[in-house]
């Protein structure tokens, strides 16, 4: 199992920036990608960025350009800095952690933070 906590959440005008932290603990070595996925008032859960272990990144369409997803292997946490921040972007913000079954090749389970909250005012 893996523990993620984040932080970083808050309010800020639009326009404005923010970067969120990922801090994976537990059993880092199976960890095969994280993630930021957000969720806002009556809509479902998206993806917003991913970065392999192998470095390779994902974006949401909706954000590519004014959000950057990166990795410190070395303190085991992810960031989402976010720039040029829209009304839209408004969401709770998770953390995610695709985690390796190592007696399964090729099986894998998620992990999730419990989230932390960005608000973007116009």
């Amino acid at each position: 199992q893996v523990q993620l906590v984040e932080s970083g959440g808050g309010l800020v005008q639009a326009g404005g920036s923010l970067t969120l932290s990922c801090a994976a603990s537990g059993s880092i070595f199976s960890i095969d990608a994280m993630g930021w996925f957000r969720q806002a008032p009556r809509k479902q859960r998206e993806l917003v960025a991913a970065i392999t272990n192998g470095g390779v990144t994902n974006y949401a369409d909706s954000v590519k350009g004014r959000f950057t997803i990166s990795r410190d292997n070395a303190k085991n946490t992810v960031y989402l800095q976010m720039n040029s921040l829209k009304p839209e972007d408004t969401a709770v913000y998770y953390c995610n952690a695709r985690v390796r079954v190592i007696d399964y090749p090729g099986t894998f389970y998620e992990d999730w933070g419990q989230g932390t909250r960005v608000t973007v005012s116009s």
